[in-house]
């Protein structure tokens, strides 16, 4: 069935488009973008006027737990999680149970989520089996049946010789290397940002130099293999410039920035020790998050992302300690993004597309969404002026451990279209 959707401020950094315009969609794809369309017989047509009408967003960081850790949550609630913050798409993690580390298992989160899911998942493959960085994982296996990077994400491979043959071997099939940058031997049991806050709240410590000194590794090799490499979750000022210098030299670095690096710090771990705070990468300095921002301006960060980590309450409410590392915040990173950013002029609508949409498709390889004729119709629409508190109304994910929970916010998603049919409308999921 068509779908007229008019009167949209429609924007599209891809194309130069910022201004108003109907968007006619047939069957998956967009077949036509202009002004004072007329509705075909028998369309269905939706009035935009007053919202933003942009390319579907991505995100290409996120944790959907299955399989093996239901109890946190599932590709069903994660998805919807998903579409309830407008993303179209999103980057499943590897570190599942079994970790995904093979065809078979890429193959039933592709399944579950064409059968369960409310936007597309496109699975990330282990680099090593087990995410032991020990034995190169089945790279071609996992390609074949629809894998679309490489990632030990949740450790990192701890060996050089090991992240090279890795990159050597696996940089046949064109597929990107996203690095979760931890040295665990300098890391050990840190818990958070080494400095003040951790002598403060007596709470083992894990330095800058945990994440900078494999940042400056992993580029390194880069540099020797020819692989392109993502670094993800990036946190300090320094790993942020060590981009910014491989990008000058031109090699194929890019990065990744979540807004609860961009927003918060370690000053937000109090007496209270809120678990929703415990993340890894730590949550850094004031001046490590005006850094990120500026990178976010300057474009050396790539990719906004949520690194969206869903775990039990019973989980979250251990001592600091005992509690896992991670935060949700798919279903309100856009809102952080409009209201921290765009409302304040620090990056205009074109840049946030660009950030959350447009980029994460190019570093992934998948097929570019513009507002045109004969595009795929991911679409995402989104009410700038709107306001609202983030966790007020509950959460679609299955978890609730938001470091963001009561935050006061302007903009929110209202409609997502994945390939023509609706998967949120006007705020519900579908």
């Amino acid at each position: 069935m068509a779908l007229l959707l008019k009167g949209a401020h429609v924007v599209d950094p891809a194309l130069g488009l910022d201004g108003v315009a109907d968007v006619l969609v047939e069957g998956e794809r967009i077949a036509e973008v202009g002004e004072s369309l007329e509705a075909p017989e028998g369309a269905e047509v939706i009035d935009l006027a007053g919202k933003y009408l942009v390319p579907g967003l991505v995100d290409m960081h996120v944790h959907l737990r299955e399989p093996g850790f239901e109890h946190k949550a599932t590709i069903a609630s994660e998805t919807r999680a998903a579409a309830k913050g407008g993303m179209t798409g999103v980057c499943s993690m590897p570190n599942t149970n079994p970790v995904t580390d093979n065809g078979t298992v890429v193959e039933y989160v592709r399944s579950v989520a064409e059968r369960e899911g409310h936007c597309r998942v496109f699975p990330s493959g282990a680099m090593t089996k087990g995410l032991k960085g020990e034995i190169i994982s089945e790279m071609g296996d996992m390609v074949a049946h629809g894998a679309v990077a490489f990632t030990d994400d949740g450790r990192g491979v701890q060996g050089a010789g090991m992240l090279r043959r890795c990159m050597d071997y696996g940089k046949m099939f064109g597929k990107v290397f996203m690095s979760h940058c931890q040295d665990e031997d300098l890391v050990g049991e840190g818990q958070i940002n080494e400095g003040p806050v951790s002598t403060k709240r007596g709470l083992l410590g894990w330095p800058a130099e945990g994440e900078e000194i494999q940042i400056a590794r992993d580029i390194a090799v880069a540099r020797l293999t020819g692989a392109k490499l993502h670094i993800q979750h990036i946190s300090t000022a320094r790993g942020l410039e060590m981009v910014r210098e491989a990008k000058a030299e031109g090699l194929p670095v890019t990065c990744e920035a979540t807004p609860h690096h961009l927003f918060l710090t370690d000053e937000c771990i109090d007496e209270t020790f809120n678990t929703n705070f415990k993340v890894n990468p730590p949550l850094r300095t004031a001046e490590d998050a005006a850094a990120l921002r500026a990178g976010v301006t300057d474009g050396t960060v790539d990719a906004i992302v949520t690194d969206h980590a869903p775990h039990a309450d019973w989980e979250k409410s251990r001592e600091f300690e005992l509690a896992p590392f991670g935060m949700t915040g798919i279903e309100c990173s856009l809102a952080l993004i409009i209201t921290n950013l765009v409302k304040p002029g620090v990056i205009d609508y074109g840049r946030m597309v660009e950030l959350m949409s447009v980029n994460p498709r190019r570093i992934l390889g998948l097929e570019p969404v513009r507002i045109e004729a004969d595009s795929l119709a991911d679409i995402t629409v989104f009410d700038p002026e709107v306001t609202w508190t983030i966790g007020a109304d509950g959460y679609e994910s299955k978890a609730r451990n938001c470091g963001f929970d009561g935050v006061s916010v302007t903009g929110r998603a209202t409609d997502v279209f994945v390939g023509g049919r609706a998967t949120l409308r006007n705020g519900q999921v579908c």
